[in-house]
């Protein structure tokens, strides 16, 4: 059997303890916890007992994280070999087949697939990997030479795989930050097509891995939206939304993001799709553009709001909510009587609940009357485990502004 995959200790909780593990969570914090022994390596698989002796599982631990076990099993006493990982890497992919289009998708989604801390995006014949936990970081390259396996005997080929372990979260675990090629080198700008819309994605230098999947559906959505419309698209990144408003058939839509290297691809994005002449972009801080615009008496019929998470910890929330309300009282002051509000929250700490509490009071400050089309969430690419709350993180409205008061 490989070492990495020995059991190497045991962890008994304290009494009381292992709440969220115990509805069906993937998370045991170093205050839950009784008692360790460990007699391998930190990183190394352990077995996971209640404060009685009833077996929880097996799982990855790090005891220079606060997250002091990852649990990859829940059932008592499961052997942990190289056949155990495919099967989870082979039900991932399967999974991925039934519920989106596979040219380019979210492969593996960390504790949602059983596989903590792991990210692997398909982006056209490129993986990128992002491993964000000890444990498995130590498994990442045969998991790797798995799924390329598996993708293979599906007749999908893999010319390169890229590693973008560059997050600062993963120095809580005690790790150093990486990237580079995990393959024989190759081009890192990668053209994807998603919603008939065709992309560059820099799979070494974009945010994350690349490129916002997730949004998926989200796009095709407000696509739908579109047809002769005048857009807004705020925090347009590489202009995703605003060139699925342009293939939907809008008039004239304008991108805006902060980032003069994101407007930059946008705009050889928009020439790659032949939508030059329709959809611009501008390099502008959207929080004081928007009054500008206003001030101007510019209005239009959709207008799309994709600001990056305004709060990554529980404490921040409360000024996340001012955030959130803002840029929704300035977008809602834009919108025509008619036309359409798309926004998102992409922090798993603004509940769908508070989210739209926080439109509510935004569109009653601007005397706003809103309807609601639709609400959606990540694509099914990104599951979300019940009771592991950190895998529900975007929630997406999209509302009609009815009458003005």
């Amino acid at each position: 059997m490989n070492s990495l995959l020995e059991i190497g200790g045991k962890v008994i909780l304290k009494k009381g303890e292992g709440r969220s593990l115990k509805q069906g969570g993937a998370w045991i914090y170093d205050n839950e916890i009784a008692s360790c022994e460990r007699t391998g390596e930190n990183g190394c698989l352990v077995r996971v007992e209640d404060f009685d002796g009833f077996p929880m599982g097996t799982g990855f631990i790090n005891e220079k994280s606060k997250i002091r076990v990852r649990m990859l099993s829940r059932r008592d006493k499961t052997v942990v070999d190289e056949a155990f990982l495919r099967s989870r890497l082979q039900a991932a992919w399967d999974y991925r087949r039934k519920t989106v289009d596979t040219a380019s998708c979210r492969i593996v989604f960390g504790e949602a697939d059983w596989l903590p801390g792991l990210t692997i995006d398909k982006f056209s014949d490129v993986l990128v990997v992002q491993s964000l936990a000890l444990g498995i970081d130590r498994l990442k390259d045969m998991l790797l030479a798995m799924l390329t396996e598996i993708l293979a005997a599906d007749g999908v080929t893999i010319r390169g795989i890229f590693e973008r372990s560059d997050a600062k979260v993963r120095e809580l675990e005690g790790l150093n930050r990486t990237k580079g090629f995990l393959s024989l080198e190759f081009d890192t700008k990668v053209e994807i097509i998603e919603n008939g819309v065709r992309y560059m994605v820099d799979v070494k230098d974009g945010q994350k891995t690349g490129f916002f999947l997730d949004q998926k559906y989200n796009r095709l959505a407000v696509q739908r939206l579109c047809a002769g419309a005048r857009v807004l698209d705020c925090f347009t990144h590489t202009g995703s939304f605003a060139l699925n408003a342009g293939f939907g058939g809008a008039a004239e839509v304008l991108g805006v993001d902060a980032s003069e290297l994101a407007v930059a691809q946008a705009e050889e994005n928009a020439k790659r799709n032949g939508l030059e002449d329709r959809v611009r972009f501008r390099c502008a801080d959207v929080f004081e553009l928007l009054p500008e615009l206003r001030e101007a008496g510019e209005l239009y019929d959709v207008v799309i709001l994709d600001p990056p998470a305004f709060t990554k910890s529980r404490e921040a929330t409360k000024n996340a909510v001012k955030g959130y309300r803002e840029i929704n009282r300035k977008g809602l002051g834009l919108v025509k009587d008619g036309g359409y509000l798309a926004t998102c929250s992409c922090s798993h700490f603004m509940t769908q609940e508070l989210f739209a509490e926080t439109i509510a009071q935004a569109a009653k400050s601007v005397h706003k009357r809103v309807r609601q089309v639709e609400f959606r969430t990540q694509a099914p690419d990104h599951p979300i485990l019940w009771a592991a709350d950190e895998s529900y993180y975007l929630k997406f409205f999209i509302f009609q502004v009815v009458d003005e008061k």
